[in-house]
């Protein structure tokens, strides 16, 4: 305030508006969702208040919940895997081609896509070879006979080729990032590394890493955030099946408030999943954080 020079109240009256609407938007939801958990309820009748009720159900008496949260979670691992490369990708580019930006728009195009027609392009992809799915065809053709599966129907493969598909469709928009912050970095600093001796990739174990961090560790809060709220592929592709072997989070969350019919119980899981999106983006800031300073 001292540094505008401009009364706090001025700053409040253009603060509040954006504040207000923040909170309407996002607190209200959230606390609207937390007291539903807490009620026996289909979300057409009226309601039970039963306590923690659900989330005791959730935690102790629900076969599917953990499971879910596992493959969540491996979704969200699986999802920040393909950074690292996406980063070694964007350094290569930056530094051998002149005129990179098609390639990543290329790379980038997955992205604009519908869930939906991603979906349906990869269920045919996946299909068996008598419907002609072209991966098993392809691994027909190359005499691998046995590398042949039923993709999406086989309950250990299923969740693997989802996360496949997620990795294709998100590579060209962490690669995009992490060029546009690699292609940010002043020559200048290169030119100085390269007459003190460091050159290629020891430059860029020097400059390049060190000051990619921030732009990093948006990739990885993305990433990770993004895959723990994965619904619309998993819906698209399989719905959770076969036998719930592909039920997220959330898609257990959406089956429950309205093919069972248990509101309040979804509720419960959409309370959990949020808690575990600010547990986890907490635990993400932290560790991020201390790797700035210790490269500051």
């Amino acid at each position: 305030m001292k540094v505008l020079k401009v009364p706090g109240r001025t700053i409040a009256v253009f603060v509040l508006p954006g504040l207000l609407l923040y909170v309407c938007l996002v607190f209200v939801p959230i606390l609207v969702s937390l007291y539903t958990g807490l009620l026996k309820w289909d979300g057409l009748t009226s309601a039970e208040f039963i306590g923690f009720g659900n989330f005791k159900d959730m935690f102790f008496n629900d076969p599917v919940f953990w499971p879910s949260v596992r493959r969540t979670l491996l979704y969200a691992v699986a999802s920040m895997l393909e950074i690292p490369l996406c980063l070694f990708m964007a350094i290569l580019l930056n530094r051998y081609l002149k005129r990179a930006n098609t390639l990543v728009s290329i790379y980038f195009t997955p992205v604009i896509l519908s869930v939906v027609i991603i979906g349906q392009l990869w269920k045919t992809v996946y299909n068996p070879a008598s419907a002609g799915g072209m991966l098993n065809g392809v691994l027909i053709s190359l005499g691998l006979d046995s590398w042949t599966h039923n993709w999406l129907t086989e309950p250990k493969i299923a969740m693997f080729a989802l996360y496949f598909v997620s990795l294709w469709q998100f590579f060209g928009y962490h690669l995009l990032i992490q060029y546009t912050g690699v292609s940010n970095i002043p020559d200048e600093l290169y030119e100085a590394a390269k007459i003190d001796g460091a050159d290629g990739f020891k430059a860029d174990r020097y400059i390049t890493l060190p000051l990619i961090v921030p732009i990093f560790k948006i990739s990885i809060v993305l990433a990770f955030i993004g895959s723990l709220q994965a619904f619309d592929l998993v819906m698209v592709m399989t719905a959770g099946g076969p036998a719930h072997a592909t039920d997220v989070i959330s898609t257990h969350m959406y089956n429950s408030s309205f093919m069972s019919f248990k509101y309040g119980y979804g509720s419960a899981i959409a309370t959990f999943l949020v808690v575990v999106c600010l547990v986890f983006t907490g635990f993400i800031n932290t560790v991020f954080n201390k790797i700035e300073r210790k490269f500051n």
